[in-house]
Parts: structure tokens; C-alpha cells; sequence
């Protein structure tokens, strides 16, 4: 998978030679930062029919996470966020069925892993350590509740695999039910929190586990943007069947008026948000807006316009040059 053109791939491999040379944020541009741990782990994976998107990744945690005091939890969330991309991409593209069975035995603590994933798996394991390493004793709590997540995760990008080797046209309702929580959302939503410092707590955290409406409704917004795009530029034999196309084969409905419906349905999740805002507890309050209406308005940039701006990354070029490359004039 890569950009949609030879000049997008032309600007990217620019933008990330300068982003490495020029981006100083709490010394991301060195070794230990951001830049040089995604290059290790994409080189030492060498699962090339992944993304690569460096750029990509931490601008969509820096959606999240704005300030300049928030680096170290931008580089948390851009690491879960790749780390899901490249299980995504895995069961998506690469693995067959036999391979995600045994890629989620893994992750969920059992089981013997094909060859060509084993880097994969100790490149997890090895980011959760680092993540414990870095909490301060009363917070390294949050990391079993990342992992825990993070394994519901993979069981949901497996039911999606079973799916599609069985050509199996799910209902609109158990294609939702399933696709929101393998949009990654619910699960960034933890990983966010985890990243959160003082303004998560452990009731946070419970809060965010049992995937209450709030963070359901980030995840519709989530699969219903990522839908529409996905289905307009054509799929793999591997793909299954999206959220529009079961809109359309239960409702009889067209492209236009499944997309219309579809774009109506993240129109009403937005609207459970701003409820689920005035109406939750207030000492939730400040980590239910960073790990859900922060995502959620994030992942809106990432496909504004019915593009998919993380796979065909020329979309973010204007965007993404002004927030890291530009001086800001004082």
C-alpha cells in the first residue's frame, strides 16, 4: 500500500528527511525519539507490505496531545497507534486465516507465531515494557489496561478475518458492532489515558474499558470516515465488506445514499459526545475529552473530505508542513 501518485511519494520522502533534520520536540529528532524508534521497528519487522508512515502517525497523536509539554505523551500514543497499524495491515493484507489464528494466540499470551511475525511480537511486548518502565510506581497499573485493549483488539481484527475467508456478508448491525471496536478507537482511547498523566485516573481507565456509549460513538466515527473513502478507491480480494456496502445491500440503497446515511450516522455520534460531556461525572470529564473528543476530531482530519489521509498521505501535505516544518511567526 502506499500514496496515491509518484509526486506524493516525492513530497513524503522530502517531508521526513526534513522532519528528521529540522522537528526539535523534547528531542525527537534524536535516536531515542520518535523518528529513530519507528525506523527501528519498521526496518526490524521487515513486514513491507505494511504502512510506513512516520510523519503520519505522529501527526495524528499530535491531534490528540497538543502543547509543547506533551511530547513524551505523543510518542506513547504514536507507538500504540503503529503498532496497531501494523497488526491491521497484517491481518488485512498479509496473513492468511491459519496465521491470524495464531498471531491472536500470541498476543493473547499462547500459541506458536509464523516465522515472518516473530519480530512483530517481541517489538510489542518490548514497547509495553517500555511503557511500564517510564509510569512512576502508582501508574504502571495502566499498562494492563492498555494490553488488555489492545488483545480485545486483535480478537476483533480476527472475527473480521474469519469473515472475509469465508466471504461472509455480515448484517449492518454485527458489521458496526464488530467494525467500531477494530477502528482502534475504544482501544486508544486507554492508550490515550495512559499517556493522560494527572488528568486520568483509575476510574478513568474502568470508565474507558467497558466501552461505554461515549467512547462507541469515537469508534462509529472512526470506521463510518475510514468506510466511505475505503469503498470509493477500490478493495482487496481480501477486504471485507465495509460498513457502506452492508448499508447497501440490507437497505437496497446506492453508493450516495448509503455514503449520505453513513455521514448522517457520525453526524448523531457527535451528537452522543456532546451529550456524554454535559451529562458525565466532572472528575471524568478532562480524560473523556482527550481520549475521545480529541481522537475523534483527529480522525475527522484524517479523512476530511471523504479521502483517507493516513494511507494516501498526500492529502496531510499542507497540514502537516505547516504544524512541523514552518516557523511560527513571533
Amino acid at each position: 500500500m502506499g500514496c496515491s501518485c509518484a509526486g506524493d511519494v516525492v513530497w513524503l520522502n522530502r517531508m521526513k528527511l526534513g522532519w528528521l533534520d529540522r522537528m526539535v520536540d523534547g528531542g525527537l529528532a534524536g535516536s531515542v525519539g520518535w523518528p529513530g524508534w519507528w525506523r527501528d521497528l519498521y526496518d526490524d519487522v521487515k513486514l513491507n507490505y505494511t504502512r510506513d508512515r512516520a510523519v503520519e502517525l505522529y501527526f495524528w497523536a499530535s491531534g490528540v496531545f497538543l502543547g509543547e509539554g506533551n511530547a513524551h505523551a505523543r510518542i506513547v500514543l504514536a507507538k500504540m497507534i503503529a503498532l496497531s497499524s501494523l497488526m491491521d495491515d497484517t491481518y488485512d493484507v498479509r496473513a492468511t486465516l491459519e496465521e491470524c489464528v495464531k498471531f491472536d494466540e500470541a498476543i493473547q499470551s499462547y500459541g506458536m507465531l509464523p516465522k515472518y511475525l516473530h519480530m512483530l511480537y517481541l517489538k510489542t511486548l518490548g514497547t509495553f515494557h517500555e511503557f511500564e518502565d517510564a509510569l512512576e510506581p502508582n501508574e504502571k497499573y495502566r499498562v494492563s489496561y492498555v494490553q488488555k485493549a489492545y488483545m480485545l483488539l486483535s480478537k476483533y481484527y480476527l472475527q473480521q478475518a474469519k469473515w472475509s475467508n469465508e466471504n461472509y456478508v455480515p448484517s449492518f448491525k454485527d458489521q458496526v458492532d464488530v467494525s467500531t471496536m477494530s477502528s482502534g478507537a475504544p482501544m486508544l482511547a486507554v492508550v490515550t489515558l495512559m499517556a493522560a498523566g494527572d488528568k486520568a485516573t483509575k476510574e478513568a481507565f474502568e470508565w474507558a474499558s467497558s466501552v461505554p456509549d461515549m467512547v462507541h460513538a469515537g469508534g462509529e466515527i472512526g470506521r463510518f470516515l475510514n468506510d466511505i473513502p475505503t469503498y470509493k478507491r477500490g478493495k482487496n480480494k481480501k477486504d471485507l465488506a465495509t460498513s457502506l456496502e452492508c448499508y447497501m445491500n440490507e437497505h437496497g440503497a446506492t453508493v450516495e445514499e448509503a455514503a449520505a446515511a453513513l455521514y448522517a450516522m457520525t453526524e448523531h455520534a457527535w451528537r452522543r459526545i456532546n451529550r456524554a460531556c454535559m451529562e458525565i461525572d466532572r472528575a471524568l470529564l478532562p480524560g473523556a475529552q482527550l481520549a475521545v473528543v480529541s481522537l475523534a476530531r483527529t480522525i475527522e482530519i484524517i479523512y476530511f473530505g471523504g479521502n483517507d489521509a493516513y494511507t494516501f498521505s498526500g492529502h496531510l501535505q499542507g497540514l502537516v508542513t505547516s504544524l512541523f516544518l514552518k516557523p511560527v511567526p513571533v
